[in-house]
């Protein structure tokens, strides 16, 4: 039986990820941290990590990036393996990541799901084909009004996968509001949209002269993010330092 703490607890996410486990046997909740520990859950609820008592094999974020710094230190300290779902963190805590996986071993995805997974391997091989094709690339991405950060990581995530099958020839475009002049062809446009209950919809659009490629994904339930969160804490429990991904646990 793999013992996970639920980092954000109380949050969407980690209300849907406690629902879940529950139904599973192989895996269990021993305890959750939030800063909001009035709502009841079938685990203790704790404001801090310090203040935890169960031992555990692994620890699921899906907090706030305020609270990242914190948690690497507590899991480098304690080389405890930590599931990182939390998204908009800054370089230094991008940095700070690197760095803690060579204590412990930390698994971050800016998405969960299979399917966005598969869309980074496909946006690669579409990229190698169409881009040398002089097409012109932009990515769409929309969710719901309580989302703090803009774009969203998968959709950073999706350009840094096709800049990497590129060599890095390209850099990225948040605001033409500011710009008058020709879109420059070794740019990846990426725009936000927030309203609403959207959960997640992710478009990559190749657009030639033409024709226009568009590789889509369109999230429904948060319920496919706490499945791939699970997954992977099962797969990290165990493992040695090091940073991974989740292509290593959908092999």
């Amino acid at each position: 039986m793999i013992k996970m703490i639920m980092h954000g607890c109380n949050g969407a996410m980690g209300r849907t990820i406690t629902d879940l486990v529950s139904k599973q046997t192989d895996i269990a909740i021993v305890a959750g941290v939030d800063k909001n520990n009035g709502v009841p859950q079938p685990y203790p609820v704790y404001a801090s990590l310090e203040e935890c008592q169960e031992e555990a094999d692994v620890i699921v974020d899906f907090a706030a990036a305020a609270a990242i710094d914190h948690l690497l230190d507590y899991c480098g300290d304690k080389k405890l393996p930590v599931v990182l779902c939390t998204t908009g963190l800054s370089e230094d805590q991008i940095r700070k990541v690197e760095e803690t996986s060579r204590k412990t071993a930390i698994l971050r995805s800016a998405n969960m799901s299979l399917g966005i997974n598969l869309l980074l391997k496909l946006v690669r091989e579409a990229a190698r084909t169409l881009a040398a094709a002089d097409f012109d690339i932009e990515i769409l991405e929309k969710h719901h009004n309580q989302k703090v950060d803009a774009p969203s990581g998968t959709a950073l995530s999706l350009a840094d996968s096709i800049n990497e099958a590129m060599d890095s020839q390209y850099h990225y475009e948040y605001d033409r509001s500011k710009k008058h002049e020709k879109r420059d062809k070794k740019e990846i446009g990426i725009s936000a949209v927030r309203g609403g209950s959207i959960v997640g919809e992710h478009d990559v659009i190749f657009a030639g002269k033409d024709e226009v490629v568009t590789l889509s994904h369109t999230a429904y339930s948060k319920a496919i993010f706490a499945k791939g969160a699970i997954q992977a804490a099962k797969f990290l429990a165990g493992k040695p330092a090091g940073l991974y991904n989740m292509a290593d646990v959908i092999g």
